[in-house]
């Protein structure tokens, strides 16, 4: 106990018995014993107070740290439900190329043929000698 032997207690017991005599040592003990209670009491709850205010504390920096993952992600959010300004671009966008596209137009260009679309079927082609022989006949009834 603080660090005393047994030694050093007894002869702080036999000093307090030659001071305060056998009278008034069994109150003092009991003085002594309620002081050391009240130390004992204290140092407990200054020790849970601060436990309780690291606790706090930890509790902040947790709440610090989702409020800023809240805000990222709102921000974020924010950007990708920002349609009005992104279609509002864009729509910029299309007419400024439609005006360039009509000033184009204006000035005059050779335009090519369309492609004609082809068929495709999955029926067998006849041969070009059965078509050579068809035209033949037409000739010949000509």
């Amino acid at each position: 106990m603080f660090g005393m032997g047994f030694t050093e207690i007894l002869l702080i017991a036999v000093i307090a018995i030659l001071f305060l005599g056998p009278d008034k040592l069994p109150s003092a003990m009991v003085d002594i014993a309620k002081f050391f209670r009240t130390v004992k009491n204290t140092i407990g709850s200054v020790k849970e107070s601060l436990e309780e205010e690291m606790n706090v504390t930890g509790i902040k920096q947790e709440a610090l740290a989702y409020k800023e993952e809240l805000l990222k992600a709102s921000e974020g959010l924010h950007k990708v439900t920002n349609v009005q300004a992104t279609i509002g671009s864009e729509i910029d966008n299309i007419l400024n190329d439609t005006d360039e596209a009509k000033q184009e137009s204006e000035t005059p260009k050779v335009k090519k043929a369309p492609k004609e679309p082809q068929e495709v079927t999955f029926k067998k082609k006849k041969k070009k000698k059965v078509q050579n022989l068809e035209n033949k006949e037409e000739i010949a009834d000509v």
